[in-house]
């Protein structure tokens, strides 16, 4: 079956019969080869959209993946709303390093949500390079390669500024005010989520860590991020959408499904023949190739194995469970390609 590298995994996400599963990574891409590879490195390429859409692009162009990928972070969005950020280095990407808002559950003490108009939000910082780099990427990329573009999830991104911990707690204690926190920083999400689609994003990966299952119960996922994700990221026009959540995904697959997505990454700690009986085929699976074991730790033919046994489970796309530590060895990206193009 001759396809481009595009054709296969825009036909991996409309769960089409396929020769073999694409090969590409959703999340975080860049690691340190392909900065020394393309002369181009964090934390400089965070915010700049020339050096960021050759970096992102360095999945493919370096290793053989089938995509290509803008941003390398879960920050920018918080930074452009008030956050401060640390920027990191050349092996380890932003941090968070100061909440804007004042939010303590403890003590009954709410600061009221004062969020940048979305409009206003997509013409500076970071958010704004992001959808340059993506621009950019579907212009020198996006005939051969799948575009993908990574925002962040509205639970996650409330929880940037005025503390994930403290968001979690208030939904125990004062639940009206967390709720008006994911409300009023939904529209932004939104609006990033398709300016990203109409700068030429194939796919529209968002990552929303905070609603892991370690976080939030499964009987509080609907309420406090999926019916978000419906409105944020599933009604994205002229894009795919995949979502992300870190952890055991398990018990909330189904949820993840009901938001209307295109599909969902699936971390290593959710079985794969597991995660495709509980998906039952309703949406595309991306995954669940550990990050850290095999990829940071273990050896080429480990990676090897695992792409194999997850492409036998049949997964529709083979990737990365989560995004990429800057320090995996090029030898084990490049062994989880071949095993999959051979």
């Amino acid at each position: 079956m001759s396809m481009t590298p595009k054709e296969r995994v825009l036909a991996a996400m409309r769960k089409e019969e396929l020769d073999r599963p694409p090969v590409a990574v959703f999340t975080q891409s860049a690691t340190i080869g392909q900065m020394d590879a393309t002369g181009v490195a964090w934390p400089e390429a965070h915010s700049d959209a020339k050096m960021m859409a050759k970096l992102g692009a360095a999945q493919a162009t370096v290793f053989g993946f089938e995509a290509v990928r803008s941003s390398f972070c879960l920050t920018a969005e918080a930074e452009r709303l008030g956050c401060m950020v640390d920027p990191g280095k050349k092996d380890r990407t932003p941090m968070l390093k100061k909440h804007p808002f004042h939010f303590d559950p403890m003590m009954g003490e709410y600061d009221e949500p004062s969020i940048m108009d979305p409009e206003e939000f997509l013409k500076g910082g970071r958010p704004a390079t992001v959808i340059e780099a993506t621009r950019l990427m579907a212009e020198e990329y996006g005939n051969e390669y799948a575009v993908i573009a990574g925002n962040t999830g509205p639970f996650t991104l409330a929880g940037h500024l005025v503390s994930t911990e403290n968001l979690v707690f208030g939904i125990m204690m004062a639940p009206e005010e967390v709720v008006k926190w994911i409300d009023a920083v939904n529209p932004v999400v939104k609006a990033y989520s398709q300016a990203l689609a109409d700068a030429g994003a194939d796919v529209i990966q968002m990552s929303e860590p905070s609603s892991s299952t370690d976080l939030l119960s499964p009987d509080m996922f609907t309420e406090y991020s999926g019916n978000y994700v419906k409105e944020s990221l599933a009604k994205v026009d002229g894009a795919y959408s995949v979502l992300h959540i870190c952890g055991d995904t398990g018990p909330i697959l189904p949820l993840m499904a009901d938001t209307g997505v295109t599909g969902c990454s699936v971390e290593e700690k959710v079985d794969s023949a597991e995660a495709v009986k509980i998906n039952n085929g309703r949406i595309a699976l991306v995954g669940n190739v550990g990050v850290v074991h095999p990829l940071l730790q273990g050896t080429p033919e480990d990676c090897a194995a695992a792409a194999r046994r997850i492409a036998d489970a049949g997964f529709n796309v083979i990737s990365p469970g989560c995004g990429l530590s800057a320090l995996i060895a090029d030898e084990n990206l490049k062994a989880l390609v071949k095993a999959i193009k051979g």
